[in-house]
């Protein structure tokens, strides 16, 4: 068996992505037993999904990847979606490229992804360029979110806001609820619907059973998140009950 250390750079209050992409990529042990994975992760302060707590919590991240490299981590994921997408368009990219270069500086260079290119490139991936999406954040917040994605060339035809701050509150809201927040979701010119465009907001529970509803696509930035993981470590994307893009097919 081959193990992977799977890192992620998470903030202080986040509880859901040490939970979900364990799950899922423990998922896949039946199908294939010769993979085992280990997951790690160093934090940063934050505790309301504000503009200013965000961008003090994204001056945290180089620290983290430092940390985490110590561990010589093989995947690092930037485990906070609206941190990058709140600092305006492409940041994704900036970011990944510093967080690398930290990595490097501790002699210990390890690849970077980040929930929020993730979740852009894995849309692209499936071939889609419309998706509605469904967060927990303020409408501002949505707003700058829909935006970035927009910037990646993705037209979000529609958004629903749940409006909770309290990142802790975020974590606690039940999977199963989303099958009926999704409803307000207008999904009829998306290719794709995003259940959660958060990776604080727990949706792998709801995945496969809103995509039945709905019949067509649907992701989360924790799912886009282990599909980028999966492939930058050069395994099948392929989870169980995960839903399309985790079907296998790409």
């Amino acid at each position: 068996m081959k193990t992977y250390r799977i890192g992620q750079i998470v903030p202080s209050s986040n509880t859901t992505m040490e939970t979900e992409i364990p799950a899922m990529l423990n998922a896949r042990q039946g199908d294939f037993p010769q993979e085992g994975f280990t997951f790690h992760a160093a934090r940063m302060r934050m505790m309301h999904v504000t503009p200013d707590e965000l961008k003090a919590m994204d001056s945290q991240s180089d620290r983290c990847a430092q940390e985490l490299s110590d561990a010589r981590c093989d995947v690092l994921a930037y485990a906070c979606l609206v941190a990058i997408m709140c600092q305006g368009p492409g940041y994704h990219r900036q970011s990944e490229a510093r967080l690398g270069k930290a990595t490097e500086e501790n002699k210990a260079p390890t690849p970077i992804i980040s929930s929020a290119g993730a979740l852009c490139d894995s849309i692209k991936i499936m071939g889609f360029d419309k998706v509605a999406i469904l967060t927990p954040y303020t409408k501002p917040l949505t707003q700058q979110v829909a935006a970035y994605i927009e910037s990646e060339a993705i037209r979000v035809t529609d958004s629903v806001s749940l409006e909770v701050s309290d990142n802790l509150a975020v974590g606690r809201i039940a999977p199963m609820s989303l099958l009926e927040h999704v409803k307000r979701l207008d999904t009829s010119e998306a290719d794709a619907v995003v259940l959660s465009a958060c990776v604080q907001m727990p949706s792998l529970a709801a995945i496969q059973r809103v995509e039945d509803m709905l019949g067509k696509p649907v992701l989360s930035a924790a799912g886009a998140t282990t599909y980028q993981i999966l492939k930058t470590l050069g395994l099948a994307a392929r989870v169980p009950n995960a839903g399309y893009l985790l079907s296998g097919r790409f």
